[in-house]
């Protein structure tokens, strides 16, 4: 399985943080109920990292009203042979 952060924004009005919290944690998914929002730093927007086979498998863990205009985003890590190695291959 691949790791997936997904990025879920909202607007940036008091009533739209408290709906999008209250969506999220109200969904039942193990997942949603571990989100980390930045709207007190104001960041409108919720983070989910998940662990899913697809970026469509991660969308759809979102409820609907969220999926459109969320971000996914593929995770991975390197090690620091594989960077050497990278480079080596790419110089410039």
């Amino acid at each position: 399985m691949a790791r997936f952060l997904i990025e879920v924004p909202h607007e940036a009005k008091a009533k739209e943080c408290a709906l999008a919290v209250k969506v999220l944690l109200s969904s039942g998914s193990h997942y949603l109920t571990h989100a980390e929002f930045g709207c007190l730093d104001g960041e409108h927007k919720a983070w989910i990292i998940v662990e899913v086979d697809s970026k469509e498998e991660a969308r759809f863990i979102l409820p609907p009203i969220y999926r459109p205009q969320a971000k996914i985003v593929k995770l991975n890590k390197f090690s620091l042979e594989e960077i050497n190695e990278f480079l080596e291959k790419h110089p410039e």
